[in-house]
């Protein structure tokens, strides 16, 4: 299930607000970066799961967002099921086998402006040792001064399916669906 990342995340593409530069630095802000994934078990329900704590950078050019890039690595063992038998099986031979240092890398490689806050997002998706690519479908919620914090911000949304068998992560499929769903939601600043 590694491959719910990534994001995740981020996908900053299209984004045609306000920006200081024609391109600049950010970073992701992890308190508020999250991907959240969920799969089929059974049929009998969903399971939810989320990736937290993610940081990354995102290099966004206003004038030509599709020039914009983005990196996020983050650890598998970042991921939280909320039971910890499900955690340790995950974490398992039979599905990521993770070491503790192994990481879920996303790192973009084209971005499609589609609309003035919406793009679609290709990227390099690395996860237990195999790279695919993954398109997310972006979207900019907002730009702006951050409130409290006085500095310029920036949130994005984005959507993905992936497949666990592309990753060899595919134990018990199709039982346990190989399709998961991915939900990534972030929030970046410019770097200082």
């Amino acid at each position: 299930m590694k491959k719910f990342l990534i994001a995740a995340a981020l996908v900053i593409a299209g984004f045609t607000t306000q920006a200081a530069a024609s391109s600049a630095n950010y970073v992701l802000d992890a308190s508020h970066s999250q991907v959240l994934f969920s799969y089929n078990h059974l049929g009998y329900s969903t399971t939810y799961g989320p990736f937290s704590g993610i940081e990354g950078t995102i290099n966004f050019n206003q004038e030509d967002p599709a020039a914009s890039r983005v990196s996020v690595p983050f650890p598998v063992r970042s991921m939280f099921t909320g039971w910890e038998e499900r955690f340790n099986h995950f974490i398992s031979d039979d599905f990521f086998g993770a070491d503790e240092d192994e990481m879920v890398i996303f790192t973009s490689t084209s971005i499609e402006v589609t609309g003035d806050t919406t793009a679609l997002n290709t990227c390099d998706l690395t996860l237990n040792g195999a790279t695919k690519p993954v398109v997310l479908d972006a979207k900019m919620n907002q730009s702006g001064e951050h409130p409290m914090a006085k500095k310029p911000w920036a949130g994005f949304d984005a959507t993905a399916t992936i497949l666990r068998s592309d990753f060899e992560v595919g134990a018990f499929a199709p039982f346990v669906s190989d399709e998961v769903a991915l939900n990534i939601s972030i929030e970046a600043t410019v770097a200082e």
